[in-house]
């Protein structure tokens, strides 16, 4: 039976995606379960499973191919013989004449008025592409087939051009001397935009036109917090199985802090200012396609351990493309790390509808004054970047303040249940 794949539905608020690549081809048998193609949407990328066992009998949308929920993208013949009959029928060569030259030297060739196309190793809509594009013989020998036996797909001519077409951008050519300077030459590479990162400039300039963004900046003595972790970084990991990081700090010291300031953890709809009676903590995270902000529900409610392990997780499955919709969708207050990157000071941009984000940078020695004296402590910078619609720089100044406190000044992690 002919069963048809489809895009699975969206959430609300993405209308269109887009897809990244097929793993498997037209002929190829296929296991339930197994990832056919990567999803992109502007939040995540999904992986589409298969349905049933069976063959791939047909991809309708090809890579980098613009798709909506519950659209069909390609077809699985669930009858296992019926899809080698048919697979078996369409690799069947053209039969026409075969000129002396091939047969002496042992290739195939299909002619196609004066052309000569090598379709041993071609699928009949792979050697239509190929057609159009007007490959010859040499350039399509240089492709390794990734269909059935080795045969080469329409996708895989597909790549090929699009390779092509980059290398040819790219390509450094040399003027002709003509008893003049050779003038520099400055390639370039024109790169279409992942969803994603598409995602993350519509949100930061509408962050910046709608909102009136104010950063407010202190510092932070880090002595206790790493001292706490020196002193019990060994027994935190073997109790919880996890390691003691920086993080977990600051998310408690600003859930502290929200507590005391309620404005700092609300939003703006319309004309109204949203009041949260939660604390949901976006973790600005590092991934291959992009910074990605997957949230901490009722951070409040969870031990320093339980933390941890949340950021651990989200760190791991952000690398592998792993992070859902749901757990990119929401939060109340952010907090972003430039510090593992190096970055002494910044200015971090509001993630709407959120109204403030805490910026922490890199943990330096520095010289302070302690009492009359000057000493080396370690010192971080911390920012925190407000809407000034709704949040007063009174506010703004001392909740950062009671940040700075409450991480001054930190309990245990082991005083946990």
């Amino acid at each position: 039976m002919l069963i048809e794949i489809k895009v699975p539905q969206l959430s609300e608020s993405v209308a269109e995606a887009t897809l990244i690549s097929w793993h498997k081809q037209p002929g190829e048998r296929i296991s339930r379960g197994d990832n056919l193609v990567d999803i992109e949407t502007d939040k995540v990328v999904l992986e589409l499973p298969a349905p049933q066992d069976g063959v791939l009998a047909e991809i309708i949308k090809t890579d980098g191919a613009i798709v909506r929920g519950g659209e069909v993208i390609a077809k699985l013949e669930t009858e296992i013989h019926k899809a080698k009959d048919h697979f078996a029928t369409e690799s069947t060569p053209e039969t026409k004449p075969i000129p002396a030259e091939a047969v002496e030297s042992g290739k195939t060739f299909i002619l196609k008025e004066t052309e000569q196309v090598p379709l041993k190793q071609l699928m009949p809509a792979a050697k239509k592409v190929a057609e159009e594009n007007n490959l010859n013989p040499d350039e399509i020998n240089a492709i390794n087939g990734t269909g059935r036996d080795g045969r080469i797909t329409k996708e895989d001519i597909l790549a090929y051009i699009k390779n092509k077409t980059i290398t040819s951008q790219t390509r450094i050519e040399m003027p002709e001397l003509r008893g003049m300077t050779t003038p520099d030459v400055r390639p370039e590479q024109r790169v279409p935009m992942t969803r994603l990162r598409m995602r993350i400039a519509e949100r930061l300039v509408q962050s910046q036109s709608t909102a009136a963004i104010l950063t407010t900046f202190n510092e932070v003595n880090m002595q206790a917090i790493m001292d706490l972790r020196t002193r019990y970084k060994d027994i935190f990991e073997k109790e919880h199985g996890v390691k003691l990081g920086i993080t977990s700090f600051f998310v408690k010291a600003v859930i502290a802090a929200l507590k005391k300031f309620p404005i700092i953890n609300a939003s703006v709809d319309g004309n109204d200012i949203v009041y949260h009676g939660y604390y949901d903590i976006g973790i600005a995270v590092a991934s291959p396609r992009g910074l990605v902000v997957p949230i901490i529900r009722d951070a409040d409610q969870l031990s320093q351990a339980e933390i941890e392990k949340q950021i651990a997780d989200f760190a791991q499955r952000a690398q592998n493309g792993k992070l859902t919709m749901e757990e990119l969708t929401g939060g109340t207050f952010s907090i972003t790390n430039g510090g593992i990157f190096g970055s002494m000071l910044s200015t971090p941009i509001i993630n709407p509808p959120q109204s403030a984000i805490l910026g922490i940078h890199a943990t330096k020695q520095r010289p302070v004054v302690e009492n009359g004296q000057i000493v080396i402590r370690p010192i971080n910078y911390l920012a925190l970047s407000y809407d000034h619609r709704i949040i007063d720089g009174r506010e703004a100044v001392l909740s950062l303040v009671a940040i700075k406190e409450a991480l001054e000044y930190p309990v245990s992690p082991l005083f946990e249940k």
